[in-house]
C-alpha cells in the first residue's frame, strides 16, 4: 500500500472521487465559470445555458426538477435517465453551452472550470427543499430581494 492513499487529491481528482452515476437518481450538480467571471449576468448569455439544459432534457439524458444560473455559477437539480451517465451529462452541458456561449461573444477561451460539485440526493432528503435552497441562491447572494425579480431559475412545482 502506497503511503499517501489516505491523502485527498487536490482539486479536479478530489472532485471525482467516488462519483458515482446511477440512472433515475437525483443529484445536485454545482459548476463555475472559468476564472469565476460572471458571464452568465447577462441574460441573454444565461438563456445559451438554459437551452442547451432543455436541449439534454429533450434528449432524454435528464428531467430538469429545479435550477439556477448564478453569475457565475450553474446549481441543477436534475434526475438522471434511464440511459445516462452524470458525468457525460455534465460534460455535454459544458461543452455545447462552451462553444455556443463562444460563438455568440467571439470568445475563445473555456467557459467552464475543469470540474463540477454532485451531490446524490439521499431517499431520506426532502427534494422540494433542496430545489427552494437552489432557487434562493440569487436572495442570499444579495443580487435580488425576491426570486420573482432573478429571471434566470426554474422548478417543476410552478
Amino acid at each position: 500500500m502506497r503511503a499517501n492513499v489516505f491523502k485527498h487529491p487536490p482539486g479536479y481528482n478530489a472532485l471525482r472521487r467516488g462519483r458515482w452515476s446511477e440512472p433515475g437518481r437525483c443529484y445536485m450538480v454545482t459548476t463555475v465559470t472559468s476564472g469565476r467571471i460572471p458571464v452568465f449576468r447577462d441574460f441573454s448569455t444565461g438563456r445559451v445555458l438554459v437551452r442547451e439544459m432543455m436541449r439534454l432534457q429533450q434528449e432524454g439524458l435528464v428531467e430538469s426538477v429545479a435550477w439556477v444560473v448564478m453569475p457565475d455559477h450553474l446549481h441543477w437539480l436534475l434526475v438522471l435517465g434511464d440511459h445516462a451517465d452524470l458525468s457525460r451529462v455534465v460534460q455535454l452541458l459544458k461543452g455545447r453551452s462552451g462553444r455556443r456561449v463562444n460563438q455568440l461573444s467571439g470568445h475563445k477561451g473555456k467557459l467552464w472550470q475543469r470540474a463540477f460539485h454532485d451531490h446524490a440526493v439521499r431517499k431520506d432528503e426532502d427534494i422540494r427543499k433542496l430545489a427552494r435552497y437552489i432557487v434562493a441562491n440569487p436572495i442570499r447572494a444579495g443580487i435580488v430581494k425576491r426570486i420573482e425579480e432573478y429571471p434566470l431559475w426554474d422548478a417543476v412545482w410552478l
